[in-house]
């Protein structure tokens, strides 16, 4: 799973055996639509002045007249077109049925870990310990390529904004710098998919793209490793988007630990959009809570 939490010396409870490819930690995530901001009121910039006024003379009987209905052609046409223009936004993120070009990201891919229920989940879905994507386990340093055109967002261990998180991510990051643990987070890259969805690879042993960088299907991001306390070499890819309105509950005790936030924005099952593997005969895993 991905590798958010960062903590030295964190202990979940693991059945005694664990996949390889399984994390000790929890990836988390700077920025997004998702971060909950506090806005301030605006102060009134300025008020009317008390200004003497004459007396009023006195009021002319006015004459009654029966109300007549508005009637100007050309007001009524402009309000016609603009409520004809008005749009509704969609709520929530585009259907991941229309989710196409994606790739595996790496060439001859074994998962170690699926998508959905498991006892190595670190979050929470429908009363179940969840993993928020798939692990896949090659090599240490195989090559991992971008899984669909896109721009990357974040590269390094700088990412967590951009994880999707739902809640202020200060304390954490507070806790990073005090405890000088930064180093311990895990590599990755987040891409911006341009179709409303973000490709998260976590777990690099070295990155090869920049922030900004614009990339293609194919394209090599970096080498597999084993950085933010991974029991192997892998690759975590975890696929969301900043639209959804479902979340995740991360493991109370991770959360108070770790400073974190308790809920992230849900994610999407990756085997949903990949094309099948050659000779694959395990199901797409869906799930209640699958995206």
């Amino acid at each position: 799973m991905l590798g958010t939490v960062a903590a030295a010396g964190l202990a979940l409870a693991l059945p005694a055996t664990t996949p390889r490819g399984d994390v000790l930690d929890l990836v988390t995530d700077r920025v997004g639509p998702a971060t909950a901001i506090g806005l301030e009121p605006t102060p009134d910039t300025a008020r009317e002045a008390d200004v003497p006024t004459e007396p009023a003379a006195p009021a002319t009987p006015a004459v009654s007249s029966p109300a007549r209905p508005f009637t100007d052609p050309r007001r009524a046409s402009l309000i016609g077109a603009v409520e004809q223009a008005v749009v509704v936004a969609p709520v929530g993120p585009p259907p991941v049925s229309g989710l196409t070009g994606y790739h595996w990201p790496i060439a001859r891919p074994r998962i170690t870990l699926p998508f959905g229920p498991t006892p190595w989940g670190t979050f929470i879905a429908d009363g179940e310990r969840f993993h928020d994507g798939i692990d896949i386990a090659t090599f240490c340093g195989d090559r991992v390529l971008a899984a669909h055109d896109g721009t990357v967002i974040a590269a390094g261990r700088h990412f967590d904004t951009l994880m999707g998180w739902v809640g202020h991510l200060d304390r954490y990051f507070a806790r990073l710098d005090a405890g000088h643990l930064w180093w311990e987070l895990p590599m990755v890259v987040v891409v911006d998919d341009g179709n409303g969805y973000r490709s998260i690879y976590a777990h690099f042993g070295q990155v090869k793209v920049q922030r900004g960088e614009t990339v293609h299907a194919g394209q090599l991001l970096g080498f597999e490793g084993a950085t933010g306390h991974a029991t192997g070499c892998h690759l975590h890819y975890g696929l969301f988007s900043p639209a959804e309105t479902r979340t995740y509950t991360l493991n109370k005790d991770t959360a108070r630990r770790m400073k974190l936030p308790r809920h992230e924005l849900a994610r999407v099952n990756p085997l949903r959009v990949f094309p099948p593997r050659p000779g694959n005969h395990t199901p797409d895993g869906n799930h209640p809570s699958d995206g």
